[in-house]
């Protein structure tokens, strides 16, 4: 088992060679968390995540006999970034099994830092199954993405800096998946300030260390879909499970509507992109599931900033329709020259911006000497919409808003 020695030793070995990253107070939650809020920004790696650490301190270790095999690992992403680039500096060959679902950003970052990759499977446990059996045909050494001493002591690193950089601290909030994370930064700050409470959080969609927890001893499950792909894993690792049973206070699940929203809110009111297991902590305190009170002093990991531009603008999209900045409005008028630009002249003298205009004819339940017009408009928000189509009923105009495809908890931006 890693211990607070470890820890130390693996800060002299990476210090200099990762970016120190900030554990600054943030203001702009203070109408939703009572709590000081810092939050530990390790989505400021050069590979985007906290991953480089303990990656970083594994390869220092290794012999010269071992670097010279070259090594091999299985990640979800983060891990295979930060792997291929600290292998590519040190010159260590690379081979990275990821899932075929991985992010496409992950992919090609990973490639670009020089590592071979390989999909491989569905899920995260699949990739680590092909990666054992290529660690033997082709005599690599295992970088593993959690499960291994020299990991963890790398990721207890960041309790190291938030001691020094916020010593009030009461509670540090950090995403679990396989467990490297929280089981490293649990261990040192309950060695060096036990009053500290540690709080994981884990997305519904695999919950395997909270089952883990719950029977006792490691339980594997089936992981689902997710938006914090990394921290989807099956379970917890050897190393790492006995040290969450020993350390962590309590563990706590969000599901994917929280992450999605906490992801929104760090990018529009913190200026600051994480993925979903980085939005992890926030989610969790936005949601209430963390009890925090007023003047306790609380730090956020975020973990990771690794997210696929694609889903970011899905999220922004459906953040927007939520929150009523985005709209679609149902409007039936009479088939005739000039109903149309009565319609959104009325809209426009409203303040709202139409975005896109579509007339329904032949499959709208209407009469034939009516059209049914649908509208996407960009507003100011829920009241805005609710004001224009108050305006339009008083008009006279059949109005109706389409229902909204997404919901999540209520909190404003």
């Amino acid at each position: 088992m890693p211990t607070l020695q470890d820890v130390r030793d693996a800060r002299e070995r990476v210090q200099g060679h990762i970016v120190l990253t900030p554990c600054t107070r943030t203001l702009v939650f203070d109408d939703l968390i009572p709590s000081s809020l810092f939050f530990k920004f390790e989505n400021l790696h050069r590979t985007g995540s906290f991953k480089e650490r303990g990656a970083l301190n594994r390869l220092l270790t290794l012999s010269p006999e071992e670097r010279e095999r070259g090594v091999i690992t299985a990640s979800a992403g983060n891990h295979a970034q930060a792997v291929a680039f600290h292998a590519r500096q040190l010159g260590i060959p690379a081979t990275v099994l990821m899932p075929e679902t991985t992010p496409l950003v992950k992919v090609s970052n990973t490639r670009r830092h020089g590592a071979e990759v390989i999909l491989h499977g569905q899920r995260f446990s699949e990739a680590i199954e092909e990666s054992r059996r290529l660690e033997k045909e082709r005599n690599l050494v295992m970088v593993h993405a959690f499960d291994d001493p020299m990991i963890v002591a790398g990721q207890g690193t960041i309790a190291l800096e938030i001691l020094e950089q916020t010593p009030e601290v009461d509670t540090v909030v950090v995403p679990v998946g396989g467990g490297g994370l929280i089981s490293g930064i649990a261990l040192t700050l309950k060695a060096l300030k036990p009053s500290v409470r540690v709080v994981g959080v884990e997305v519904e969609a695999a919950p395997s260390a909270h089952r883990s927890l719950d029977a006792g001893r490691i339980v594997q499950v089936e992981t689902g879909e997710t938006l914090a792909d990394g921290i989807a894993v099956k379970a917890p690792g050897a190393v790492t499970f006995p040290l969450l049973q020993r350390y962590v206070d309590d563990l706590v699940l969000v599901g994917e509507e929280e992450i999605a929203r906490a992801i929104l809110l760090l990018l529009e009111r913190e200026k600051s992109m994480v993925e979903g297991a980085g939005a992890a902590g926030l989610a969790a305190l936005v949601s209430d599931r963390i009890p925090v009170a007023a003047g306790e002093t609380v730090v956020a990991v975020l973990c990771g900033g690794n997210i696929d531009v694609n889903i970011l603008s899905r999220i922004i999209d459906r953040g927007m329709v939520d929150d009523g900045r985005m709209a679609r409005l149902v409007v039936t008028v009479r088939d005739r020259p000039g109903s149309l630009a009565r319609l959104t002249g009325l809209v426009a003298g409203q303040g709202a911006n139409v975005l896109e205009v579509a007339h329904q004819r032949a499959f709208a339940d209407i009469s034939v000497g009516d059209v049914e017009i649908v509208m996407h408009l960009e507003t100011r928000g829920r009241e805005h919409v609710e004001e224009i189509i108050r305006l339009l009923r008083e008009d006279g105009t059949r109005v109706r808003e389409a229902v909204r495809p997404f919901r999540t908890p209520s909190v404003s931006i």
